[in-house]
């Protein structure tokens, strides 16, 4: 898809791969011909060419030099620095009414400033004008009524910068292109940035709309009042390469340095717009409003800035990591049916992990349960003597033990310790675990991961109550949900008190997903509950409590400060394997599609370096399967082929021929999507080898598992359970704690 120039070492390769899937794929779905992207922290940089820059009339392949139409992002490349630049040198003032400027416009309670944060009060743009020119064009814009009084409302117009490209002419005696040639563009080296592009640029221009003539917009600027004026106007018009636009956005990560002073940079990146609307902005650039998803996950609101131009231009700086990255794409060519937003979330947010930069932390801390159970200094638990469930995810925000801390709880008393699958400090990855005892404290450990899964009698004998405190991942067939209704149902059976120590999901609680589990159930599917249930543990045990009809006293200790939308990495917590090969969040993410098969005969990437990650066996045709899960168009995600050798599990030792799994978009990925079209693809292979009739323990599902056999298509199958979705949904409203 293109060459890339990576001249900075330290970049992530996982992230930069899962930047580079986005693009290729938007590129191959027809959201846009083709793109450029450049990363750059602390001047280390990476970028590269994807794509085609023209499909129409002849293909062109897109290169790292090619010149794009900026469109709105000359408001802030060309526009903004010249009035900045006109601050400096006095010859502006931003509380000044724009009728000093120009004697014309007729609303002299507009201020300067108004217009850079668009408070104005003007309409978004100017009606078509009945006779092209730049003069007629000025006259309409200054002669536009106001929509609401200046101040009082955001609206991005067209218009205030329009008006703020002729204040410059006026101001400094120079059209804006050279004014802001000579001070801006020609001191920064920006040899490839012009209103108004050079016919000898024509072939490396990215063309935009094809007329009605049969020939796209090429070397013209795109924006219809731009041209319908000359070409040369404050809000659309200015033509650069992606190297150009670093330039400058490397002086702006330089506070100014060499063309402007840090002090109007400052001021330009900080809020300008009133304090009395919820929209931030500064003099041009967007901090914080609705057209700020450009930055994606990472880059922090209210301090990072940038801008997005109609055309698939988009620019985004965050002076505290000293980074920016830029995406120049002509998204409306060969059409205006051209898709760049979510691909624009998607670059900015691996770019910043590439980077090596963090997630922000949530302005609250998020608690689980057992920080909030030490916080209240274990009120709830005193006089007891308790039977503990958990593993080694049992930890609170520190980093300690839920053993230790009961352990030496005042008025607790800790008896019993019950283990999991994968044993009391998750390293096991066996079928069996034995009873033990716990080292540290010598308590008597009890296995729910034997002939037997749930405590006997004997076990529970003498206890007041059993607490649990284990990490989900939100996954109906990962095991610890078992575990839970099991004890749970113990603890009723003899009349014990149960808690549950919540604990966030780390896939969030949102967008439950796959077909719900059928009777009988089995530990895998021990109730009635979708693939990707969106619940947390705490939420689980209430929903089994309540259906089952149990009368044993539950009691849920809430999480604190936590939202259904965060992700684990998004709450400042820290991740524990909660099991051998459930390495990472992005292995939890991929793990209610890529389990439904873990237990046919494929690797699933157990016994490599990412389980979960990679899919295939050696009977696979990787092409093959590549070229038709790419067909599904499944939203965040891209397959790359790849061969691997497993140390462990299905084929090890055996080369595998199959496909990586990048997820580049995790928003707009859904999981279980992901597993059935796998399993489709896998149906599809030559020979028939593919054991599909062995995901029935996971999928628990027997319509959706001979809709597999039969060959159907993905839709055919999720249509089995579609209207399950709802009724599930009514289901949990009753259960659900968190908002």
């Amino acid at each position: 898809m293109g060459v890339s120039s990576l001249r900075a070492g330290e970049f992530a390769r996982e992230a930069l791969e899962a930047l580079e899937c986005a693009v290729e794929t938007s590129v191959r779905l027809g959201d846009l011909p083709g793109a450029v992207v450049w990363v750059e922290r602390d001047g280390q940089h990476y970028v590269k060419a994807f794509g085609q820059r023209q499909v129409q009339p002849t293909p062109e392949a897109m290169t790292e030099d090619t010149i794009f139409d900026l469109a709105s992002l000359t408001k802030v490349v060309a526009t903004t620095p010249a009035v900045l630049r006109l601050l400096e040198q006095g010859k502006l003032a931003l509380d000044a009414p724009v009728s000093q400027y120009l004697p014309e416009f007729s609303h002299p309670e507009v201020k300067l400033r108004d217009l850079l944060t668009h408070t104005s009060g003007l309409p978004p743009g100017i009606p078509p004008l009945v006779k092209a020119g730049y003069a007629e064009g000025i006259a309409s814009a200054c002669q536009q009524p106001l929509r609401q009084p200046p101040q009082t409302k955001f609206v991005y117009s067209d218009i205030n910068f329009i008006l703020l490209g002729e204040i410059v002419a006026r101001v400094s005696g120079q059209r804006l292109d050279a004014f802001v040639g000579r001070e801006i563009w020609e001191p920064l080296g920006m040899k490839e940035t012009s209103f108004l592009p050079p016919s000898r640029w024509k072939s490396r221009i990215a063309p935009t709309t094809m007329m009605p003539d049969g020939k796209p917009l090429r070397g013209t600027v795109h924006d219809p009042t731009s041209r319908s004026m000359g070409g040369v106007t404050g809000h659309a018009g200015c033509f650069s390469t992606i190297a150009d636009v670093a330039k400058y956005a490397r002086m702006m990560v330089k506070m100014g340095a060499p063309v402007l002073g840090a002090a109007v940079i400052k001021q330009a990146t900080s809020r300008q717009s009133p304090s009395n609307l919820a929209e931030v902005r500064g003099l041009g650039w967007d901090i914080d409003t609705a057209y700020s998803s450009l930055r994606g996950e990472i880059y922090p609101s209210g301090s990072s800035y940038g801008h997005s131009g109609w055309t698939g231009t988009s620019l985004w700086i965050d002076p505290a990591s000293h980074s920016f990255v830029i995406l120049l794409a002509n998204r409306n060519h060969p059409t205006e049916d051209g898709k760049i937003h979510d691909l624009r979330i998607a670059v900015a947010t691996q770019a910043a992990l590439a980077m090596g930069l963090a997630r922000p932390s949530p302005p609250t801390p998020v608690l689980n349960g057992i920080d909030v159970l030490e916080a209240q200094n274990f009120a709830s638990l005193r006089g007891q003597r308790l039977g503990l469930i958990t593993n080694q995810t049992g930890l609170n925000r520190a980093g300690k033990s839920t053993v230790d801390l009961l352990a030496k709880a005042p008025e607790v008393r800790l008896v019993a310790l019950f283990s999991p699958e994968h044993g009391i400090r998750g390293q096991l990855d066996q079928a069996r675990i034995d009873d033990g005892r716990d080292e540290a404290t010598g308590l008597p450990i009890y296995s729910l991961y034997d002939e037997k899964r749930k405590p006997t009698a004997a076990q529970l004998q003498g206890l007041d109550a059993l607490v649990f405190d284990i990490q989900d991942i939100g996954t109906r067939f990962y095991t610890y949900i078992g575990t839970l209704k099991n004890a749970l149902e113990a603890a009723s059976e003899q009349g014990l008190r149960f808690i549950v120590l919540d604990r966030v999901n780390p896939i969030t609680g949102m967008d439950p997903e796959g077909p719900l589990a059928e009777a009988p159930w089995k530990f895998t599917s021990c109730h009635r509950l979708p693939v990707r249930h969106g619940m947390t543990v705490g939420e689980l045990a209430k929903m089994f409590h309540q259906e089952a009809g149990w009368t044993t006293p539950l009691e849920i200790i809430p999480l604190q400060g936590w939202r259904r939308t965060q992700w684990l990495d998004q709450t400042g917590l820290t991740w524990t394997n909660p099991s051998p090969n459930m390495r990472s969040l992005t292995a939890a993410t991929l793990y209610p599609g890529v389990g439904l098969i873990e237990m046919t005969n494929v690797s699933v990437g157990r016994g490599t370096e990412t389980p979960f990650g990679v899919v295939g066996a050696p009977w696979v045709d990787a092409p093959r399967l590549q070229q038709a899960l790419r067909a599904e168009r499944l939203a965040g995600v891209d397959f790359l082929k790849v061969d691997f050798t497993p140390t462990g599990s299905v084929f090890a030792g055996e080369l595998c021929h199959g496909v990586r799994l990048v997820v580049f978009d995790r928003g707009h990925f859904a999981p279980v999507s992901l597993g059935i079209a796998l399993a489709t693809a896998l149906r599809q292979q030559p020979g028939g080898i593919f054991a599909w009739q062995k995901m029935s323990t996971l999928l628990a599902h027997e319509a959706a598992l001979n809709a597999v056999g039969r060959g159907k298509s993905r839709a055919d199958i999720e249509s089995l359970w579609s209207a399950e979705a709802t009724p599930f949904r009514e289901r949990r409203k009753s259960v659900l704690l968190y908002p």
